[in-house]
């Protein structure tokens, strides 16, 4: 019968010369079509990438029957949340940081091309500020209406990553008080920015490696529960039913915890060794 109903079709679409005869097109439901938007926007937008180990969780709790590998991924799930944030701001500040640079050097290329410094901030910096957000639109308020734009950059330089506008409103200040070349202060600035960004892309280059094995190392727990399980031994039945098994999880747990706190402490005071000043600093 569905020999028959095949050969059927294919007459019917070679009769036709409607394309390809073998080919099927699935049938989406009606229903997944109206709501897969709205379950993208639910999942993909406002929850994050954290809300997986909750699920990878409840998936080991009903391998395991046990509730534990749930609780342990709804405790995982604000742990998880502070560290993307941190590693949100983190990019935004490095964002401001090359935003700074940009700005030092369009402002700069401007005033060398014979532009008065205000008029040289709303063309050439206009876009760079725009990248530094709610911190860029006093400055360019400030520039487009005669106000203190010292003082406007020095109070947008208190967001993260835009510490080097302290260097830019310091030279602004001494070229607009002492007459000094301002095109060359903001060169100076530029450079210790660059100097200062390259550092960090070296180090965090060189820290690459014992991330990864701790990353690895972290792992290793994981492959071990799936070794066993394809040997047949059922780890996670005697490590969640078992009161050997529970001592050794929680064992195993605090000395993984520590491990890995051990490790981002050898990298944070890795990355907070003293090296290349304060923009400003450099500047004066």
């Amino acid at each position: 019968m569905a020999g028959r109903e095949d050969g059927m079709r294919r007459a019917r679409l070679l009769l036709a010369g409607g394309g390809e005869a073998g080919a099927r097109t699935p049938r989406v439901p009606i229903w997944w079509t109206a709501w897969a938007p709205r379950v993208r926007a639910v999942f993909g937008e406002r929850a994050g990438h954290e809300w997986w180990f909750l699920l990878g969780g409840a998936l080991l709790g009903l391998l395991g029957e046990s509730w534990l590998p749930l609780l342990a991924g709804l405790v995982a799930v604000p742990l998880v949340r502070r560290r993307l944030r941190a590693r949100e701001r983190r990019r935004r500040a490095e964002s401001r940081e090359s935003a700074v640079v940009e700005l030092c050097a369009a402002v700069s290329g401007e005033l060398r091309a014979g532009r008065q410094p205000d008029r040289a901030l709303l063309v050439a910096g206009a876009e760079a500020l725009r990248s530094l957000g709610e911190a860029g639109a006093p400055i360019l308020a400030a520039a487009h209406y005669g106000g203190n734009v010292p003082h406007a950059l020095d109070h947008a330089s208190r967001a993260p990553g835009a510490g080097g506008l302290r260097g830019v409103a310091a030279c602004w200040q001494v070229s607009v008080e002492g007459g000094a070349g301002l095109a060359e202060g903001l060169d100076r600035v530029a450079a210790a920015l660059r100097a200062e960004r390259d550092q960090r892309e070296e180090l965090r280059a060189q820290l690459a490696g014992p991330r990864s094995t701790a990353a690895v190392l972290a792992l290793l727990p994981a492959f071990g529960l799936l070794l066993g399980s394809a040997m047949g031994a059922d780890p996670l039945r005697v490590l969640l039913h078992s009161p050997a098994g529970l001592g050794c999880l929680l064992v195993g747990g605090l000395l993984e915890w520590a491990g890995l706190v051990w490790v981002a402490h050898l990298v944070r005071s890795a990355q907070g060794t003293p090296g290349g000043g304060d923009a400003k600093g450099e500047v004066a």
